[in-house]
């Protein structure tokens, strides 16, 4: 009994002991903890990355005493404890974990990453820090659609332009060659992404065919050049027609080239030559090469209307050049008419002139003897009355007073 009775007391004494250093080490870790609380604090700094590219969260801590630092997701799921981690993720790497810093790489980064995500240093309490983590949707290479190929004159077309994928939206922008022109922009929301589309309406001309039109997207994800892309826009048209010559004054003799230039879309090949609404007549001196008629020696015999007429399947032009051939011999007498005609011009604007001169002078003498018939009543008057007397007096004898000036 006695021995039973002194087994437990030892028992007893060996639990209350071991029960005393626990608690005194869970004290000691709380004073522990407690008197490194203040002056650390974890920082932390958002960061902003592109869809696919590779981001470091890094958590930094100054004058730390070995407290843990540990890396949170915004879905609160633990990433690393110290150097431990703790979520199976293969994107997901240590850098660096040190007492004062605690870094970590996420690569091939989705826009589902994107969100807050938490640094916490346990200390007691727990401090924490927040670092908002943006991921960039990168815009498709843009589409254009509308494209009819080919285009006819007139015709009134709408190009359109799409690129999706972009967080935020994108900016579409539309070009004409190298001129920037504009285009109504839509923008619709599609998930966590936006797609962007641009539309452009046209009417057609000659004018378009050939042209490049492009569709450019500006985003900040996209660092390089914009994403583009690029259409050339085809138009078929009706020809239109014209004749270059090669001499101004065609002479006996000379050698002379009509070029037919049309243009036309699809290209109106060949032309047909024609002179007088018949066929060309001497086709020894005429000579046609594709769209060009040379005479190799000129004479009368050629002179005439000359027809070049040009088709395609929208349409017929033509256009005409009137040949006169001229004699050498009598371009050099005309030089004597020319000196003879410039002569009688200067004689007659003289005597139109002098015309001028001798009828202004009679009619103002004239005027003046009108004048003086008039305030002849006035001489040797005594008054007014008298003299209007007088001057109506002097009407009867008016017509023998009459002086003539030729």
């Amino acid at each position: 009994m006695m021995v039973k009775q002194h087994m437990l007391f030892t028992l007893y004494s060996i639990c209350g002991i071991v029960l005393k250093d626990i608690l005194a080490v869970s004290v000691a870790a709380t004073k522990n903890k407690v008197r490194g609380a203040p002056g650390q604090f974890p920082i932390v700094q958002n960061m902003t990355v592109t869809e696919g590219g590779t981001v470091n969260l890094t958590c930094r801590v100054d004058h730390n005493d070995n407290t843990s630092l540990q890396w949170s997701n915004p879905a609160q799921q633990t990433l690393f404890f110290g150097d431990k981690k703790a979520l199976r993720d293969n994107r997901i790497e240590l850098v660096r974990a040190t007492s004062q810093e605690l870094t970590i790489s996420i690569s091939e980064v989705t826009l589902g990453d994107e969100g807050m995500y938490t640094c916490s240093l346990f200390t007691m309490p727990v401090k924490t820090a927040k670092a908002f983590l943006t991921v960039l949707g990168v815009p498709k290479k843009p589409e254009i659609n509308g494209f009819t190929k080919p285009a006819m004159e007139g015709d009134f077309i709408t190009l359109t332009c799409v690129t999706s994928g972009s967080k935020p939206a994108a900016d579409v922008r539309w070009f004409r060659n190298e001129k920037e022109i504009k285009g109504a922009k839509e923008v619709n929301a599609s998930g966590r992404t936006f797609t962007v589309k641009s539309s452009l309406k046209l009417q057609v001309d000659r004018n378009d065919d050939g042209v490049a039109y492009t569709c450019k997207v500006d985003h900040v994800a996209l660092t390089a050049t914009p994403q583009q892309t690029t259409e050339v826009l085809e138009v078929h048209y009706a020809p239109r027609v014209e004749i270059k010559h090669s001499l101004t004054i065609p002479q006996e003799g000379q050698y002379l080239k009509l070029e037919c230039v049309s243009k036309g879309n699809p290209s109106p090949d060949p032309v047909l030559w024609t002179k007088d609404g018949g066929e060309l007549p001497d086709l020894d001196r005429m000579i046609v090469e594709g769209r060009e008629l040379t005479f190799t020696s000129l004479n009368k015999t050629d002179n005439g209307t000359y027809r070049c007429e040009a088709s395609n399947h929208l349409g017929t032009n033509h256009a005409e050049y009137v040949l006169f051939v001229y004699d050498p011999n009598a371009l050099e007498q005309r030089g004597p008419d020319h000196a003879l005609i410039g002569g009688v011009v200067a004689v007659v604007v003289f005597v139109t002139l002098c015309l001028i001169i001798v009828l202004g002078r009679y009619l103002a003498r004239h005027k003046g003897t009108y004048l003086t018939n008039e305030a002849k009543g006035a001489d040797d008057a005594p008054d007014a009355d008298t003299a209007i007397i007088n001057a109506d007096g002097n009407h009867a004898h008016a017509e023998e007073k009459k002086e003539y000036f030729i």
